[in-house]
């Protein structure tokens, strides 16, 4: 008797309770929108190369889909809604600090059959009405991994995408999470 009764507590603990999970936004209630600021490109893409950096490379225009894809998880997530400068409660401005291709598998033959790609920002969100620094992150990073060949095989092209998808959703999440 006294295990039906506390399976039939925990069941009504968890039913009513629920499991802690919601899709609404942590945000304090006094930030309802946010400009989003074009991100900088701040790679040095003449620095020379080491040991630890063989593969630097950057993607003409990557800053741009960023920024666009930044804006569109807002939009979709609809927790902040997207506003000018003028009219914003939160004002994001980031900076491209690194993209970042390496490779992780080799085949026998020593040559890369899958790569992982990180994109790196510095970012910052301020309150826009008073200026100030809610956070600021100087190296947040959004990465994939992609293969080179065989039946997973993905361009790199489609690659950075889903890096810059990742690098995203993380901003958001960053945002609209505990701070």
């Amino acid at each position: 008797m006294k295990k039906i009764l506390l399976a039939v507590a925990m069941i009504l603990t968890f039913t009513v309770c629920g499991c802690g999970y919601t899709t609404k936004s942590l945000l304090p209630s006094c930030y309802k929108t946010i400009y989003v600021d074009n991100f900088k490109n701040g790679i040095k893409i003449t620095a020379e190369q080491s040991n630890e950096r063989m593969y630097r490379g950057y993607k003409p225009g990557m800053e741009i889909k960023i920024t666009k894809a930044v804006i569109d998880k807002y939009l979709t997530d609809g927790n902040l809604r997207i506003a000018s400068p003028e009219s914003a409660d939160l004002v994001l401005s980031a900076e491209l600090i690194d993209f970042n291709r390496g490779g992780i598998i080799y085949n026998t033959s020593d040559n890369v059959e899958e790569y992982r790609i990180k994109l790196v920002v510095s970012m910052e969100l301020t309150d826009a009405k008073t200026g100030k620094t809610v956070w600021k992150e100087p190296g947040f990073a959004g990465e994939t991994t992609y293969r080179t060949s065989g039946s997973l095989e993905v361009s790199e092209d489609a690659a950075i995408d889903a890096a810059i998808a990742d690098l995203a959703k993380r901003i958001v999440e960053r945002t609209i999470g505990v701070w």
